[in-house]
């Protein structure tokens, strides 16, 4: 579906609203005149301005006027003086405003109750939107609807993949699996880097090699749909040279540490929820 109806306002347009307008934009889902960003610094806002046509404040309260959809894009740590900025949005715009929300650890009955909107849909993005190829996880309340939804599917699908969950828990659990996940593949790609050039490779080669074995190998398991066992399988043969990395691999530990890693992470998310809405509830771990 079109957006053409809509008015779009992102409240604090950062790295990822801005993915989230430019990709809205190049796919022609809207018109420029149909979106206003908020931001506080003017050199940002002037930024935003010059490199879409789309208008621009730094009020958030006056970005949000005659939306049908409004967009928070902040930090958790501003949530609060955002949230008493934009006051009683739902009677200022109408109980049908859509609220969507990128702010982690924001829980949506938090949200709708401080805006007076109840229909809120919680996305977590991750940092690949900004080239159109990220995966956006997201759930809605119930007073979205089936058309609240198409629409918070048409807005995501400007950031690449979406994937509704039913349970607002799983939000916490996606921002320790895709929402930090690019750092991991980051690091494994530096470390892979290094390794090349401790090998003897120039940095310049063996940043090319690692960068395309890692995009090779992720189209072909999306192609393959196989197993990632059975096709690393198809890549070691007996006493060869993959069985002898794997096996170190394997003796390092590298996969509880990752585990660890993304439990640990899952962790921090739930705490930074609790500390920015300490009456939230129904958190699936006790910490």
């Amino acid at each position: 579906m079109g957006l053409d109806r809509q008015r779009i306002a992102f409240v604090g347009c950062g790295t990822m609203g801005e993915a989230m307008v430019k990709g809205l934009l190049s796919r022609q889902l809207i018109a420029a005149a149909g979106i206003t960003a908020s931001h506080p610094r003017e050199a940002r806002r002037r930024q935003i301005e010059e490199r879409y046509g789309v208008r621009t404040t730094a009020g958030n309260s006056e970005a949000v006027d005659g939306a049908t959809v409004v967009v928070l894009t902040v930090k958790p740590q501003v949530l609060d003086e955002v949230l008493a900025d934009l006051g009683d949005l739902g009677t200022r715009l109408g109980p049908e405003v859509l609220v969507m929300t990128i702010v982690a650890g924001a829980r949506m009955e938090r949200l709708a109750g401080a805006l007076g909107a109840p229909a809120v849909v919680r996305v977590m993005p991750n940092t690949p939107a900004q080239i159109g190829r990220g995966i956006s996880v997201w759930t809605a309340s119930p007073e979205v609807g089936a058309e609240g939804e198409e629409i918070a599917r048409t807005l995501l699908s400007a950031l690449g993949e979406e994937e509704r969950v039913i349970h607002e828990n799983e939000l916490d659990m996606a921002t320790a699996l895709s929402g930090t996940g690019p750092a991991y593949v980051f690091l494994f790609m530096e470390a892979l880097i290094d390794a090349g050039v401790h090998l003897g490779f120039s940095r310049r080669v063996a940043t090319r090699l690692v960068h395309q074995t890692v995009r090779g190998s992720v189209e072909y398991a999306i192609e393959a749909n196989a197993h990632p066992a059975r096709l690393r399988d198809q890549v070691t043969s007996p006493g060869g040279t993959t069985a002898e990395a794997l096996y170190q691999l394997e003796k390092g530990r590298l996969r509880t540490v990752l585990s660890d890693a993304v439990w640990a992470a899952f962790r921090r998310c739930v705490q930074l929820g609790r500390q920015i809405d300490p009456g939230s509830n129904g958190r699936p771990l006790d910490l």
